[in-house]
């Protein structure tokens, strides 16, 4: 069946994508089933949380993990926490309370195609087009999180991995002062933290003076590793082109691609569609004697 344009490929990785696993992640048939092997061992003598321990569900740990069983066991911690840290905004998720800001509003996006690595592009339009009275910034975080649930199912995402593109164009104070410091570290301690997605770069675009104001903020919370992928163009799209090839952008980006035309009103009935995914990662995490 061939895949639609709003869909995700939930499909096994061909032989080129393995190979692109094996040299980046050590990614092997051997090396790949004694890691589920040892994470499953790990998750059996770990009592305090609750995770699938399903073959393809822990391949979203193990390979951003590059398949060190003990390294995916921590970060399964550190996605507990998180959601214990940030209960009140993230318990019993729904795509469905979140449709609104999905369909009425192009704060978020995904471009239907992949870049020349075969890495998804997300966009995020953090600028005018961003009303934080009609989006919240926590319904902003919700419905990034809700995104990157579906992401994780993807074999190919999982081993090439993700771009992030931050549109600030006509960014003004109404956008800074939903951008709150608690917001900022939230969005960044889940990047680094609890995210289990390889995030290759950001970018930084249409960014105006005031944008400064919001660096400030998120820049006590940014370490090294993310500082180095982090990149700023400003309205030189050439300098974007250098990471993403000018074939794969829309011509909103100076690429060759039509203008956009689509986005979370294409991408909700995907979200939607895996429901149970996102229902099943409700209740992973620490045991519920733990909350108490």
């Amino acid at each position: 069946m061939a895949l639609l344009p709003f869909d995700i490929d939930v499909s096994a990785p061909g032989e080129e994508l393995l190979e692109i696993a094996r040299r980046e992640l050590r990614e092997t048939p051997e090396i790949r089933a004694a890691a589920i092997e040892e994470l499953r061992l790990l998750l059996k003598t770990t009592t305090d949380m609750y995770f699938s321990d399903e073959e393809d569900f822990l391949l979203i740990f193990l390979r951003p993990c590059h398949f060190y069983a003990e390294s995916a066991l921590k970060m399964m911690r550190r996605i507990a926490e998180f959601k214990r840290s940030n209960q009140p905004l993230l318990d019993n998720l729904k795509p469905e309370e979140e449709k609104r800001a999905f369909v009425e509003h192009s704060v978020v996006n995904v471009l239907v195609n992949r870049d020349q690595k075969g890495r998804r592009v997300l966009l995020v339009n953090c600028g005018a087009a961003w009303d934080p009275k009609a989006v919240s910034s926590e319904q902003l975080f919700r419905v990034f999180f809700l995104i990157h649930l579906v992401a994780q199912l993807e074999p190919s995402t999982q081993i090439n991995g993700i771009v992030v593109v931050l549109d600030f164009d006509g960014l003004s104070l109404k956008q800074v002062k939903a951008l709150s410091p608690a917001f900022c570290k939230r969005l960044i301690t889940f990047i680094q933290d609890a995210m289990p997605l390889r995030l290759k770069e950001v970018h930084i675009l249409k960014q105006p003076f005031i944008f400064n104001m919001v660096w400030a903020l998120f820049k006590p919370f940014i370490r090294e590793k993310l500082k180095s992928r982090i990149f700023f163009h400003g309205m030189d799209m050439r300098k974007l082109h250098k990471h993403i090839d000018q074939c794969d952008l829309p011509a909103n980006y100076g690429g060759d691609l039509p203008p956009l035309n689509y986005g979370g009103r294409e991408w909700y009935p995907c979200v939607f569609n895996y429901i149970d995914h996102v229902n099943q990662w409700n209740t992973f995490g620490f045991r519920s004697i733990d909350l108490q």
